[in-house]
């Protein structure tokens, strides 16, 4: 081949010829890119399957990593910590709409059913590499800090501490959202019943680490569900 007849070197073949420092920085930039990208569409997955579910996972993304950096979590576990907040309900693809949407209490077999959320959304992302340790965190999301819990019934330090800090925010939440069966309940009330319920469902060192920042996150939590902090039940 003439010399200027010689291609110009693609995107592959620069990463090729280029030094070994350089290529691994370029496909830790690639691999970072792919993963956000995937949490991405499992998220717009969740925003199709209810717009709520997909707000409610962002805000529970940013609540756990500022409980995760104030427990001097290291990068790895806040990495994780991430993706289990903003896909913890990614098992709920699996739940029929008859259930997700049902205005009133679930009966046992649907409440059965509804409990399978994490077991399906472990299944789905424990396929992926690199989401291994996020799709333990997310399996183990409803575990109790007593035992009581599901799906595997484990305790206190049993649990993924991803686990037990998205619990309690998941949980929080889910208090002060409105759902289709009954209003959101007012801060106080709703920091009345995380308190109480500290040390039995969750871990007392996340509750007490969440609650001293919650306070001045919830305008803008009540503003979106149309309602205000002291609004009444």
């Amino acid at each position: 081949m003439f010399k200027d007849q010689i291609p110009a070197p693609t995107g592959s073949s620069t990463l090729l010829l280029a030094p070994e420092s350089l290529r691994i920085k370029q496909l830790e930039e690639q691999a970072s890119a792919l993963r956000s990208s995937v949490i991405c569409a499992f998220n717009q997955l969740l925003d199709l399957k209810d717009l709520n579910t997909g707000v409610h996972s962002t805000r529970l993304a940013e609540w756990g990593m500022r409980v995760g950096q104030e427990l001097g979590l290291e990068e790895s576990a806040l990495q994780n910590l991430e993706v289990a907040a903003l896909l913890h309900d990614i098992g709920k693809v699996g739940i029929p709409d008859s259930i997700l949407r049902k205005p009133g209490k679930l009966d046992d077999e649907e409440y059965a059913l509804m409990k399978k959320h994490p077991e399906y959304g472990w299944a789905v992302l424990r396929m992926l590499p690199g989401f291994e340790r996020a799709a333990l965190d997310i399996l183990h999301h409803h575990e109790f800090f007593d035992g009581k819990g599901y799906p595997a019934g484990l305790k206190e330090n049993e649990i993924p501490i991803v686990s037990r800090i998205v619990s309690v925010t998941d949980a929080f939440d889910a208090m002060v959202s409105f759902r289709p069966y009954r209003k959101g309940l007012p801060f106080e009330e709703a920091m009345r019943r995380l308190s109480e319920s500290s040390g039995t469902q969750f871990d007392p060192t996340v509750v007490k680490c969440f609650l001293s920042f919650a306070r001045e996150e919830m305008p803008t939590v009540f503003a979106a569900a149309g309602t205000s902090v002291t609004s009444a039940l």
